[in-house]
């Protein structure tokens, strides 16, 4: 798709050379760093998750997992990443008040509804939205069930092709 529509990858360091191997635009950055785009503004923020992909039959090591606050049109959005729950969320959480959150729940490779829920009280967004689960057996979750688990109208429950407009 980054090929075909010219788009700009904006990712860590270590990806945004692999995908520059790949004549693909990039803009590679590291945990904590910030950039200002003609789009809006990327805070990159750390996550705890593994980060290796398999090329070619090898097993390669991309550097540090990563979540990002994005930062436009007066909106502030969190993009949690693949991660477990960490207690520098509160500190995301204090960065900028944010309108979105996305946490991931699935648990097992990620945090699950519990650790969510704990890290949607350190952000205080005013809404939470769940993601990675369902896609396989082991992490099946119910992401109603989380959503009504957060504090009144914080959840927002999306079905696979609806938007939430912020």
């Amino acid at each position: 798709m980054a090929k075909r529509t010219n788009t700009l990858i904006v990712t860590t360091v270590e990806i945004a050379g692999f995908f520059e191997s790949k004549n693909l635009r990039t803009h590679g950055m590291q945990m904590g760093g910030k950039h200002v785009f003609d789009f809006g503004e990327i805070k990159m923020t750390q996550a705890i998750h593994g980060l290796s992909y398999e090329i070619e039959g090898k097993l390669t090591k991309f550097g540090l997992a990563a979540g990002i606050i994005f930062h436009s049109d007066g909106k502030v959005i969190y993009h949690a990443g693949d991660t477990a729950l960490f207690s520098d969320m509160k500190l995301i959480g204090q960065y900028r008040p944010l309108d979105v959150a996305f946490l991931t729940i699935g648990d097992n490779f990620t945090m699950g509804p519990e650790d969510a829920a704990l890290a949607a009280n350190y952000l205080k967004a005013k809404k939470v939205v769940p993601i990675h689960y369902n896609t396989f057996p082991l992490i099946e979750q119910n992401p109603i069930a989380f959503c009504t688990s957060l504090r009144e109208k914080q959840g927002e429950y999306l079905k696979v092709g609806e938007w939430l407009e912020i």
